[in-house]
């Protein structure tokens, strides 16, 4: 079923959304303890950062692989910085080396595709190109001499190998895929096993789930039924006024120092990001305690909303998520190695109160038409 994930922001500058840590960070030895502390308090895995000029997100996840147990790397990649050939046969690797525990997130935004050699291809086509990128992945790791001549990629008699943990039994790395934009939701509905939604409203996550799972019959969707994750800031603390106390004091310092995100041009350009940017206008408090003026101050991506309150608060308002068919959650706080703990040790027994025994992914590979 579900994931409980966090975030390792994967970056080579301190500071990240505001964290603490100087000495140490972009160490391998920094990103294990964060890396171990995910596996102490309740958490399967988490995020690593991806995008040019920061530290190759599949080599981050591969070392950390290597110095846990059962921390499972959601990996951030791109079509255009891979090949899928090349992706598909790395992934396989370490997750058969890993004993299943590699989880890949798709990433079409923009990002520097000149400085690693993508710069001549039309980034209004980004999300077709993705499209033949999932469609191939998933072929070569369930086939044998794949032969495929798209309009993006071209290959004759492929075989990977190893093939992925647990094939036989039908299952593979699972695919998550984020984006908001028409020609992402076809990608989505296609070929993903998980939509993620940034932190956006229940009413605007529901017509979402809505629209994608039509989408899904419409295109005649041949794998498993598309799942639904949530992205998110999640600030908790004891008790609800302690938290937004804390919130107020986070947007206080945002407003004064400016919060520095690099990746802010590529992202408000996208349609996602441009729906969290709107919500200030709705209001700064939305649904229960979803906080929209992190983006009024620089926050971006993940960092745009928040949601505040005491673990319960929050644990409640991400049942709501899940009432309508969100399972898997990825979140995170700052400082992130204090707020690993916190968060986890606060707010991961009281949603997994409600909630099946995660699982991996996934049924099979492909459901016969």
């Amino acid at each position: 079923m579900g994931e409980y994930l966090w975030y390792i922001p994967n970056t080579v500058e301190p500071g990240h959304r505001g964290d603490d840590t100087h000495d140490g960070w972009g160490t391998l030895d920094h990103s294990t303890e964060l890396a171990q502390a995910v596996e102490d308090h309740g958490w399967s895995g988490a995020l690593l950062g991806t995008g040019w000029g920061r530290p190759d997100t599949f080599t981050v996840a591969a070392a950390l692989a290597a110095r846990t147990t059962s921390f499972k790397p959601l990996i951030a990649i791109r079509p255009g910085y891979w090949h899928p050939a090349n992706f598909a046969s790395a992934a396989a690797t370490l997750d058969q080396l890993s004993r299943g525990r590699v989880l890949v997130n798709v990433v079409s935004g923009l990002d520097n595709p000149a400085s690693y050699g993508d710069g001549e291809f039309d980034q209004s086509r980004r999300y077709d190109r993705t499209l033949e990128f999932l469609r191939l992945v998933r072929r070569l790791w369930s086939e044998e001499q794949v032969t495929f001549h798209g309009e993006h990629y071209r290959l004759d008699d492929s075989t990977v190998r190893p093939r992925p943990w647990g094939t036989e039994e039908g299952l593979h790395p699972r695919l998550y895929f984020g984006g908001a934009s028409a020609a992402a939701e076809q990608v989505a509905a296609r070929e993903a096993d998980v939509q993620l939604f940034w932190g956006e409203p229940l009413d605007g996550v529901a017509e979402r789930i809505e629209r994608l799972r039509s989408l899904s019959e419409s295109v005649e969707r041949r794998h498993a039924p598309l799942e639904f994750g949530l992205r998110v800031t999640t600030l908790v603390r004891d008790t609800t006024e302690e938290a937004w106390r804390a919130a107020e004091e986070k947007i206080a310092a945002m407003a004064q120092q400016g919060a520095h995100d690099p990746e802010a041009p590529q992202r408000r350009t996208a349609v996602g990001q441009r729906r969290l940017l709107d919500l200030a206008a709705r209001g700064e408090v939305l649904d229960s305690c979803l906080y929209t003026a992190p983006g009024r101050y620089g926050g971006g991506g993940a960092g745009t909303t928040w949601l505040v309150g005491s673990a319960q608060d929050v644990a409640d308002a991400l049942d709501r998520y899940r009432a309508l068919g969100v399972s898997h959650f990825v979140l995170s706080d700052t400082p992130y190695k204090q707020e690993i703990a916190r968060v986890g040790d606060q707010l991961l027994p009281l949603l997994r109160q409600n909630a099946p025994t995660s699982s991996r992914s996934t049924t099979p590979m492909e459901v016969p038409a």
